[in-house]
């Protein structure tokens, strides 16, 4: 069952759900957060560091991220075969507003305290 957002074209939301559909899912946000601040990471050190994901399903959300411009793939062609991830620039530029949205999460109030307002 796939989720209607209703924003139609002519609204000012319209671009915001192309960019929330390319950042859903339990573990984008989590490789994004790796990968912050130029950083270039191997596959086998992002699968490492991020604790609970499949091989698969970084494979396929990392090949989600390049094919929607946010990750660039880098591969040396050695033996073994040696992969690396960064940010793109548009990619990296997404860290601000990550930034602010981590900010706001942590002014969440504590479910007691969303009753008194």
């Amino acid at each position: 069952m796939s989720k209607k957002w209703g924003f139609g074209a002519d609204t000012p939301a319209a671009g915001v759900e192309e960019i929330l559909k390319m950042l859903e899912g339990r573990w984008k946000l989590v490789i994004l957060f790796h990968l912050f601040g130029g950083q270039v990471k191997r596959f086998s050190e992002l699968e490492r560091a991020i604790d609970g994901i499949s091989q698969k399903m970084l494979i396929q959300q990392l090949r989600q991220m390049e094919a929607d411009g946010i990750v660039h793939r880098i591969v040396y062609h050695q033996v073994p075969p040696k992969v690396e991830y960064c940010l793109t620039d548009w990619g990296q530029s997404l860290c601000p507003a990550l930034d602010a949205l981590l900010k706001w999460a942590d002014l969440r109030p504590l479910p007691a305290d969303v009753d008194k307002t």
